[in-house]
């Protein structure tokens, strides 16, 4: 996703590279409701259900989804539960350090986050 705030995505791609990945299979939990993991996942390739109270609100397949990042800067539980729909590898970093440290990966988060309720925006004028 090229961002005006991040002119040379590749240097995020690069940095993505280096982190450790996970993989969940079709059917596991990625993510829990009312758990804290302190843990960004950076959707590498998958496809993956966000889940609240029982009812599906999104399904998400695009690499660089990024998940666990509202429990992060709100410093509270996460939200929704998400689930793997099929084999999905993730870039996992540790969201606290990472956001601190790495001015590149907390405007890379915020981008995509705001990516993501924009189309809500229309609701709220």
């Amino acid at each position: 996703m090229p961002t005006p705030l991040i002119p040379d995505i590749a240097v995020f791609q690069r940095k993505l590279a280096t982190l450790p990945l996970v993989t969940y299979q079709a059917g596991e939990t990625v993510l829990s409701a009312a758990s804290t993991t302190g843990r960004l996942l950076i959707l590498k390739e998958g496809a993956v259900a966000v889940v609240k109270e029982g009812v599906e609100i999104a399904r998400v397949t695009e690499p660089g989804a990024v998940f666990g990042e509202l429990s992060v800067l709100l410093d509270q539980p996460h939200t929704a539960d998400v689930r793997a729909l099929e084999a999905s590898q993730f870039h996992v970093a540790d969201a606290a350090t990472t956001l601190r440290v790495d001015p590149i990966a907390l405007l890379y988060v915020a981008t995509v986050h705001s990516a993501s309720i924009a189309p809500i925006g229309g609701f709220l004028s």
